[in-house]
């Protein structure tokens, strides 16, 4: 059973796999983010520990390349994952890396 290729299908199809991109390529970012933070601020942060996001995070991006699609359980859960490392875990570690600087310190060392 197909859907045809019609303007309304192809659109939409077109539009969806725009968005599972998007969504793969927020994964990436998320991964790479998580895997430049030092291992101590996640135990600071009193957060899951470093491998552990990596492992979640590097996996959700794995599933999505190569077996990723739109009602993928898969593809859902890694979405929540990073969404939640967005939310929660990563403005924890940035708390923690900019306490870690001091006041007198600028964005590039110090003054």
């Amino acid at each position: 059973m197909g859907f045809g290729n019609g303007l309304i299908t192809g659109t939409f199809f077109s539009v969806l796999n725009l968005i599972l991109l998007a969504l793969l390529i927020f994964k990436i970012f998320v991964f790479i983010d998580a895997a430049i933070r030092p291992a101590q601020a996640y135990v600071a942060a009193e957060k899951l520990t470093k491998v552990a996001w990596l492992l979640f995070l590097g996996i959700a991006a794995v599933v999505d390349l190569f077996f990723g699609g739109p009602f993928s359980i898969l593809t859902i859960l890694g979405t929540v994952a990073a969404i939640v490392y967005m939310v929660d875990v990563r403005p924890a570690l940035r708390q923690f890396s900019s306490a870690r600087r001091g006041p007198q310190d600028g964005p590039y060392g110090p003054w």
